[in-house]
């Protein structure tokens, strides 16, 4: 069962794209999501009207699809937030941005059985589904970018926006108080003020409300240009931000060489020296890292407390060789009618630039020297000079 929900756990990620039925999924749920909001707009049509059924039916399907995504992302919450105990794994999925997202996407359509007074107020929720988009836009690079920057400047972004609030309620009061006896019905109060205050400074300049007085038209031609000013802040913080974010790119992967990390594996057999034993016991060369361990169908992660077992697989990493010279090592396998069968390295008819390195024989490795006698089978690692 644990298997299968690991299982259930990837085809689920967004992303994922290993098989081709990671990628159908994905396909299903993007659209699942854009067939829900195409209809969304299209009922605002009259002609909508004929195709209701069908309509209907489209969205208690697609709704049965998001419930049962939502229950399976909950049972399977405990990989996404592998460090932590199920219970608490299952609480952190339901709070985070995406599972209300995911829970606002099928809840609505219940909820008129419960309470049918506010159907038409819990059919707008449908447009959240669109929300869900951004599980796909976060495979991306482009919208990493754009959150790492947002996240990077946040406290720039609060303060120039505070900035912009206080801005809005002093221009409301001052121009509540220059405006009022002349125009009662327009600036009645504070609140209209700042209704005329946001639309000035944001530059919407919706016309509705306007100064009439030449001191009041005078402070609002202030108060125009600051608020020009004060919006362009956060548009040059986010601007330096992308600047700053790209440059950082380029100077990572300027200062930066990309080596490409060679994997080997090794079988534990039955009489291995480390059948048994915790890796943390384990001496390894100071060239390799142990990267995962293999048993049956599970992937382990290698950590001190893992005790090695008889058919695990070892995947290690080698440390990365500066290839300035060139290197030669092939693997010859003696099959039958070989001539070296039964004879000793030392007896072999070789040039004098190849050197036997390592025999692999079935499941042991051998060091050779001279007196090793070579048999059917063996798999010998030849080391060729160059000069």
């Amino acid at each position: 069962m644990d298997n299968i929900r690991k299982k259930t756990y990837k085809k689920l990620q967004i992303g994922e794209n290993s098989t081709r039925l990671d990628k159908l999924i994905d396909y299903i749920i993007v659209g699942c999501i854009i067939i829900n909001l195409s209809l969304a707009i299209f009922e605002t049509f009259e002609e909508s009207a004929p195709y209701q059924g069908i309509i209907d039916i489209v969205e208690l399907i697609t709704t049965i699809f998001f419930t049962v995504e939502y229950i399976l992302r909950v049972w399977t919450a405990k990989y996404l937030y592998p460090d932590k105990k199920e219970i608490s794994a299952i609480f952190s999925f339901i709070f985070s941005f995406f599972g209300i997202i995911d829970l606002l996407t099928f809840l609505p359509y219940y909820l008129p059985i419960i309470f049918p007074g506010g159907a038409v107020a819990f059919k707008m929720f449908r447009v959240i589904r669109v929300f869900k988009l951004f599980r796909i836009n976060t495979q991306y690079d482009a919208f990493n970018v754009i959150v790492e920057v947002l996240n990077e400047k946040k406290r720039q972004l609060l303060s120039s926006i505070l900035m912009i609030f206080i801005l809005m309620v002093a221009a409301s009061l001052i121009m509540y108080s220059l405006e009022h006896a002349a125009q009662p019905e327009h600036f009645d109060n504070a609140f209209s003020g700042l209704w005329w205050s946001i639309s000035a400074l944001l530059t919407v300049g919706y016309g509705d409300i306007y100064p009439i007085t030449t001191l009041g038209k005078l402070t609002a031609i202030i108060i125009t240009f600051l608020g020009v000013g004060m919006v362009a802040i956060p548009t040059g913080i986010i601007s330096a931000g992308f600047v700053e974010q790209y440059s950082k790119i380029k100077t990572i992967a300027f200062h930066s060489e990309e080596r490409g990390i060679k994997f080997i594996t090794s079988t534990i057999y039955e009489k291995h020296p480390w059948n048994n034993c915790k890796i943390s016991s384990i001496i390894f060369p100071p060239q390799l890292v142990l990267v995962m361990v293999k048993r049956k169908q599970n992937v382990l992660i290698p950590r001190g407390n893992l005790i090695l077992k008889t058919d695990d697989i070892l995947v290690l990493a080698a440390k990365h060789f500066k290839e300035e010279e060139e290197i030669d090592l092939k693997e010859v396998v003696i099959k039958e009618m070989n001539p070296w069968i039964g004879l000793q390295i030392k007896e072999l008819d070789i040039s004098r630039q190849d050197i036997i390195v390592m025999i692999r024989r079935k499941n042991k490795v051998i060091i050779p020297n001279g007196s090793t006698f070579i048999m059917k089978g063996d798999a010998v690692h030849i080391y060729s000079k160059k000069h």
